[in-house]
């Protein structure tokens, strides 16, 4: 079961459906979800919990969101080069999804960030929704606090929880990461 939480002004498309106290069974944990707009057109900003990765999606029917969340977290964790096994296993535990508030602050502070980097970096328009693929390639490489002292970084740590939970592939995903960050800073 994974758990759902979009932001107050998302609630009236996805409602709250369950109580605050549920927790994800995943191990990226819960996923926050709000909305944005970048040069008149609605954007979801889709984060993690557990590991900050991000992914972000047009705004299009929304309420199926629930329903496409587990392909979502598929094609990222498939860009993260993660073994088909490991995601298989993640995407499985995230049935059933629940919708609940809101409740991590520094989570939060996370995704309003995150929505504030992908405005930055979508040039007035000039974009389309390939370009979405290079903001979110940006954000899985930034470095963020959020409520330790620990410095995570999304595409890492996504990578790292997934093995401690599901495998042991962990160095060839890593070293591929960290390729693929290196061909991206050329």
């Amino acid at each position: 079961m994974v758990v759902l939480r979009p932001t107050r002004k998302l609630q009236n498309l996805l409602p709250v459906e369950t109580a605050d106290g549920q927790q994800s069974d995943s191990a990226l944990g819960d996923w926050y979800v709000n909305r944005f707009v970048v040069d008149r057109r609605p954007l979801l900003m889709i984060v993690s919990s557990a590991s900050l990765l991000a992914a972000i999606e047009p705004a299009r029917d929304v309420r199926s969101l629930p329903d496409r969340l587990g392909a979502i977290v598929a094609d990222r964790l498939y860009w993260l080069g993660v073994d088909q096994r490991m995601i298989d296993a993640e995407v499985s535990t995230m049935l059933p999804i629940r919708l609940a508030p809101t409740r991590n602050r520094s989570v939060m502070g996370i995704v309003v960030e995150c929505c504030k980097a992908a405005e930055y970096h979508l040039p007035v328009g000039d974009w389309n929704d390939a370009s979405l693929v290079e903001v979110e390639s940006f954000l899985r490489q930034t470095p963020w606090h959020a409520s330790k002292r620990e410095v995570v970084v999304p595409g890492k740590k996504a990578v790292d929880l997934l093995n401690a939970r599901w495998g042991n592939h962990h160095e060839a995903i890593m070293d591929q990461f960290d390729s693929v960050s290196r061909a991206l800073a050329k």
